[in-house]
C-alpha cells in the first residue's frame, strides 16, 4: 500500500493519530515519514514529571531523550510531550538538577483525577 501524503492530511493540517489498536502487529512502521501518526506514549508504564522550579534549562534532558519528547519553546524547556514519551526514564537519570522524576503511570492518572 503506497502512502499518499496529500490524502493523509486533515483539514487542520495535522494527521489523525492512530490508537494502539490500529498499529500493525509488532509496531512495524511500513511507510516512511508517518511516525507522527503513532502516539507511542500509550504503552508507557512510568511517566516523567517535570518540576519547572528546579529546571535551569540546561537542556540535558532534551539531548538525551530518544523520542524527542522534551519540548523547547523560545530556547527554554517548556514541558514533556506525553503523546510520544515512552517512559524510559533517561531524562530523569541524566538531569543534573533532579528536575524530572519518574512515577508510575497509574499513580499519575489517579493524581490527575484528584486534581479535577
Amino acid at each position: 500500500m503506497k502512502r499518499d501524503p496529500a490524502n493523509n492530511i486533515s483539514v487542520t493540517g495535522v494527521p489523525s493519530p492512530k490508537s494502539w489498536r490500529e498499529i500493525p502487529i509488532g509496531g512495524v512502521i511500513t511507510d516512511a515519514g508517518n511516525s507522527e501518526e503513532y502516539h507511542t506514549g500509550g504503552w508507557r508504564s512510568f511517566r516523567p514529571i517535570w518540576d519547572w522550579q528546579k529546571c535551569v534549562n540546561c537542556k540535558v534532558c532534551w539531548i538525551y531523550c530518544p523520542d524527542g519528547s522534551i519540548r523547547i519553546r523560545d530556547g527554554a524547556v517548556a514541558g514533556i510531550d506525553l503523546d510520544y514519551c515512552k517512559g524510559c526514564g533517561i531524562c530523569s537519570k541524566e538531569c543534573p538538577h533532579d528536575a524530572i522524576k519518574m512515577i508510575e503511570e497509574s499513580a499519575a492518572e489517579a493524581e490527575a483525577k484528584v486534581k479535577q
